[in-house]
């Protein structure tokens, strides 16, 4: 009778043990979920062209267009013929040769633009627009430069095209300073117009955005919001301390995306190494006020105590590489 009750109790108690283990773990991943995952952003922008800028569409001809052809088109020697004799002799043969030549570069000029050939040199109502993402991967121990972004973020006048410019350029530098912390990096550059360039930015940033648990600091067109939670974010007296903000364990990260909108065709280098990242930084922070559109800068994590572990990184940032 023992004997049978041992045999009864004891698969019942390896089955209440595995159930034991696997709600401890759900509960502790459910836990570690909660605690990763905060964010910060800086951002603003509008996609509208300044109206300091031309609306109408200037081009050029590509070289190699130009000069006169016989038979090649143009207005000719019809149209030019009352002018023969003006002047007379080498005169008269030069002016003609000279109308000649702005006839048929006229012509020519015409025939490009008309078959797309041409070149935008000015801004019309749909101008071009580049949107470029580059992100960087550091190791959590670049502390400094998660002080830095919040200090940006809380300081930021992100309503002007001069202030979003210099967001992105000491967002840049920040990370130009720590690059003994690189570890991974990527991104590129998508080429839209500007009717649709801004569903194009949106949908990057709420990609990057939907990664976040929470936006726990954010100064968006000068709203600055800090979370209310105070286990999620340090005192206001704690940001400007150099302090301590994520766990320096191993394996641990730190998530950095610069996002902008240009006027125009803009481009990074594909990013290989170290050297083709500390390019990109250095071209997307020396980007001009009149060419921005729009910009974001957006890192995780962001509040004390939160941590990025290396299958985060993989499982949310498949595409970046080792630099």
């Amino acid at each position: 009778m023992r004997k049978k009750l041992q045999q009864t109790i004891k698969p019942l108690f390896k089955i209440f043990l595995v159930f034991s283990l696997v709600l401890a773990l759900a509960l502790g991943n459910a836990d570690a979920a909660a605690a990763r995952g905060s964010g910060g952003r800086i951002g603003g922008g509008s996609f509208r062209v300044p109206s300091s800028r031309t609306y109408t569409p200037r081009t050029y001809a590509r070289p190699g267009g130009g000069g006169y052809y016989p038979g090649g088109g143009g207005f000719g020697f019809p149209f030019l013929i009352p002018f023969w004799g003006i002047g007379g002799g080498f005169g008269g043969i030069f002016t003609i040769l000279i109308f000649l030549a702005i006839a048929n570069f006229l012509v020519q000029t015409f025939r490009r633009v008309s078959n797309g050939e041409g070149e935008e040199v000015g801004y019309s109502s749909n101008p071009p627009v580049s949107v470029t993402r580059l992100q960087v991967g550091l190791l959590a121990q670049a502390r400094g430069l998660q002080n830095e972004l919040n200090q940006i973020a809380e300081s930021a006048d992100t309503n002007s095209p001069e202030g979003r410019a210099q967001v992105l350029q000491e967002a840049s530098l920040a990370l130009l300073r720590h690059p003994e912390y690189w570890v991974y990096a990527g991104g590129g550059t998508q080429q839209a117009k500007l009717n649709s360039a801004e569903s194009q930015f949106n949908r990057l940033s709420l990609a990057e955005r939907s990664k976040f648990s929470e936006e726990t600091l954010s100064n968006v067109n000068n709203q600055l919001r800090a979370a209310l939670n105070k286990d999620s974010l340090p005192p206001v007296g704690e940001l400007d301390n150099p302090t301590r903000l994520i766990s320096e364990g191993p394996g641990e990260y730190l998530i950095v995306t610069l996002l902008a909108a240009t006027l125009g065709k803009f481009e990074t280098p594909e990013i290989n190494s170290a050297d083709d990242l500390r390019q990109a930084l250095r071209r997307i922070g020396s980007l001009p006020s009149d060419q921005l559109l729009a910009i974001e800068v957006l890192w995780t994590p962001q509040a004390e105590g939160d941590t990025l572990t290396s299958d985060d990184v993989l499982a949310e940032y498949p595409d970046l590489k080792l630099v």
